[in-house]
């Protein structure tokens, strides 16, 4: 029996592609396929499509009877359908006229009723030999003989019979009058409706990859969501990305932008001005402002036109690809589209006060140092907000804008530009630019050391209250800098600013990391007084944040840490403070693993892990994956240990961290073969690889080197360890060093710095590494001294 698949989507979507390729499987499954394109340039014969599939179709194995009398379904069928004159003298030849012209006397209906005979008869002579398929793409621009006669063939007096599929593509969004008729009429053969939506993410990448290679999956989701899954967009983005890298995903194709300014020149001028306006808002539209921009009756008009059109959801709400409104708005010209941003700022002002980060957009975006002035307002308070609602990379964005406003604005607001200029260094910290954040603090404290403000140099510096986990500076020089200003701060600090002066403490604590001084642990210890009595969640979070940086005076301060880092969750639980509550899992999951609690580090590692995706805070998988290596360490799995180190290594970047980086590894693998009891001399190869921790491996090194004088030399002139994560790591390498070259006096103080830590593996207090239990130390060290 015959049957009817009709096939729709939206311009690109693939129905051409989806009938290529049903032709080429029916086609090698014995199938006689034959197909019809109505072109896209008006003048085209009618019923043109036809007679290409007449081409296509083979004639009669042998001549039939005659149908009417009048004609037979010889050689005339044939010619009536590709061409050459039949009986009544209707013609399907380009340019011969159509159907319904009928030379020779017959009437416009008979002459269609001939064609429609002569279809059916050919299609059927065809089906006699084979199953059949008749495609018919492209019906959105078909004329009406040529959907009169598809509908013919199945609702028709003599409608066609045997194995016949026919298939009709049209696209979803331009169903014109002449086509819903033939839809109707065709309802009532309950054809196959097939909708060509947007390809799925993973079809997307798929398509990528055929086009352009391998791609990412942070650039497949975005050019699958820039797309909106549209193969021919998906395609086209593809080969640019291919040719321009990344920077493809924030272009317009010249072939899509091409097919959309095609489309767009077919609606009215006054639709296109309104869509234009529409560009300027976003791929979202709000009628409100639309409507004051371009009056109610004119919006309203072009929202109907251009949805029905396809360029716009259903509702009217929004564009249907974020690429037809980016064709539309870079079609503007630089001055009209600032005017009109202005415009839209100045709506929206009435409108959407509230709307502070729409505002932000449209005022940074404004011509002129008024508008630069609300722009910088207003994005302070959109990133402000974003802060509030833990979305760092949305806030890092909106500081950096209300940076350049301010500077467009004449930086004539120096505490504004200020507090953004911290603002922006405070959210890349966050989200792993830390690079670029020490720039921007060494900028802010450059600008209040030469303003010597008091009270502005405390606000500035104790606005980066980033949470720290590394108990090593980035840069020690900015450090230095920071805490003489802290200093000089808060020795003119009123007494009644207890909070100002509780953050400043905070920050001054925290660049005082690792040192083996006391100013830090005063300062976080003041600093948590302070937060207390204020009962101030944010600072306290703060304070032991400043507290843990301190919580390293001696060996064996893994409880207290765990404490700290048990507050910090829960307090940062309670108040919604994600960063710090991602803090407390990194410090709980340290000080378990120093106890080789591993089933509760564990726990606190997935935890982090957790709060890391959903808010994307990248650096937690740089601790976390070292964490999984240092597990492989404890495990006495030595050669996947190693392994799973230099993968961590790599994700360590030291422009990023370089106070981590630095010589970590190399202390790393040393500290990995001391744990296992396996031959140090691999990883004693390189000692000046070991950066800051040099000094401790390079009394080994020299008595692997055979050099015992200088080995015995170093040990003796080795500094006091950094009060930090690595600090009972660094004393039993030192050990190892002293039992190997029998120095009772270094035992025995070695000895007594580790015995409060018997405990606890040795430098696993970082999370990152192990010299192996410190009792085993310990037990060298006691029956040497013995």
């Amino acid at each position: 029996m015959p049957a009817l698949a009709l096939v729709s989507g939206d311009a690109g979507a693939g129905k051409t592609a989806f009938v290529e390729a049903l032709v080429d499987r029916l086609a090698a499954a014995g199938w006689t396929c034959a197909v019809g394109r109505v072109p896209e340039y008006e003048g085209a014969p009618a019923a043109w499509p036809w007679t290409q599939l007449a081409a296509d179709l083979p004639g009669p194995a042998e001549p039939a009877a005659p149908a009417t009398g009048e004609f037979a379904a010889g050689g005339s069928v044939a010619g009536g359908l590709s061409g050459a004159p039949v009986p009544g003298g209707v013609s399907a030849e380009p340019g011969g006229g159509a159907a319904a012209d009928a030379p020779g006397g017959d009437e416009p209906a008979v002459a269609r009723y001939r064609l429609h005979r002569i279809a059916g008869i050919r299609l059927g002579a065809a089906a006699r030999r084979g199953p059949v398929l008749v495609a018919l793409d492209d019906l959105h621009r078909a004329d009406e003989d040529t959907l009169d006669l598809l509908t013919a063939l199945f609702t028709g007096p003599e409608p066609v019979t045997g194995p016949v599929l026919a298939v009709g593509t049209y696209r979803a969004t331009g169903i014109t009058p002449a086509l819903t008729g033939a839809l109707a009429r065709l309802a009532r053969t309950e054809p196959v409706r097939v909708y060509l939506g947007g390809l799925a993410e993973a079809e997307t990448a798929e398509l990528v990859r055929t086009v352009a290679g391998p791609a990412d999956p942070d650039t497949v989701r975005a050019l699958h969501r820039r797309s909106g899954g549209n193969p021919f967009f998906v395609r086209e983005l593809a080969r640019l990305l291919a040719v321009e890298g990344a920077a493809a995903l924030d272009t317009v194709p010249a072939g899509v932008r091409d097919v959309i300014r095609h489309r767009l020149a077919q609606l009215p001028e006054s639709t296109r001005t309104v869509l234009r306006r529409a560009a300027v808002l976003g791929r979202d539209l709000d009628a409100d402002v639309l409507a004051a921009l371009v009056g109610e009756e004119a919006m309203l008009e072009a929202v109907d036109r251009a949805a029905q059109a396809g360029f716009l959801t259903a509702d009217g709400t929004r564009f249907g690809h974020i690429l037809v409104r980016d064709t539309l708005y870079t079609d503007l010209s630089a001055p009209r589209r600032a005017r009109w941003h202005a415009a839209v700022g100045a709506v929206l002002e009435r409108l959407r006060p509230d709307d502070v980060a729409a505002l932000a957009h449209h005022f940074g975006q404004a011509p002129g140092p008024d508008a630069a002035t609300r722009a910088a307002r207003y994005a302070t308070a959109a990133a402000e907000r974003a802060e509030l609602r833990c979305h760092p990379h949305e806030a890092a964005r909106l500081w950096q804008q209300a940076v350049a406003a301010h500077d467009r604005a004449g930086g004539h607001d120096v505490r504004g530009r200020l507090a953004a200029v911290i603002g922006w260094g405070r959210d890349l910290a966050v989200t792993g630019h830390l690079d670029r954040t020490r720039g921007l603090r060494a900028e802010a404290v450059a600008t209040v050391e030469r303003l010597a403000d008091p009270g502005l140099t405390a606000d500035v510096l104790a606005a980066f209250d980033v949470p720290a986990v590394w108990t090593s500076n980035d840069d020690e020089e900015l450090s230095r800098r920071i805490v003489a200003a802290a200093e000089a701060a808060l020795a003119v600090l009123p007494a009644d600013q207890a909070a100002r002066r509780g953050r400043l403490l905070c920050t001054l604590a925290l660049e005082l990391r690792g040192d083996t001084g006391d100013r830090g642990r005063r300062a976080a210890a003041e600093a948590e007084e302070i937060a207390r009595r204020l009962g101030d969640p944010a600072l306290l979070a703060f304070a032991l944040n400043a507290r843990f940086m301190h919580a390293f005076d001696r060996a064996g301060l893994a409880p207290e840490r765990a404490r700290i880092g048990a507050e910090l969750v829960d307090l940062a639980a309670r108040h919604g403070l994600v960063t710090f509550e991602v803090l407390g899992h990194l410090i709980a999951l340290q000080a378990h693993c120093a106890r080789a609690d591993l089933a509760a580090a564990d726990a606190h590692a997935a935890a982090a892990d957790r709060l890391a995706a959903r808010y994307e805070l990248p650096l937690v998988g740089v601790f976390t994956a070292w964490y999984a290596a240092l597990r492989l360490a404890i495990a006495g799995r030595r050669t996947e240990a190693e392994a799973a180190y230099r993968a961590a290594a790599v994700r360590l970047d030291a422009g990023q961290m370089p106070g981590m980086a630095a010589g970590l590894l190399p202390f790393a693998l040393l500290c990995l073969r001391l744990s296992t009891g396996d031959d140090l001399g691999p990883a004693l190869a390189d000692a000046t690889a070991a950066g800051p921790y040099a000094p401790w491996v390079r009394p080994l090194a020299l008595l692997a080197a055979g050099r015992r004088d200088e080995a015995a030399s170093a040990l003796r002139s080795l500094p006091e360890s950094p009060h930090d994560l690595l600090r009972e790591a660094r004393l039993c390498v030192a050990a190892r060093a002293a039992l190997a070259l029998d120095d009772r006096a270094t035992m025995a103080r070695l000895h007594a710095a580790l015995r409060p830590a018997a405990d606890e593996l040795a430098g696993a207090g970082s999370g990152v590494l192990t010299a192996g239990p410190v009792a085993r130390h310990l037990a060298d060290l006691a029956t040497a001294l013995a």
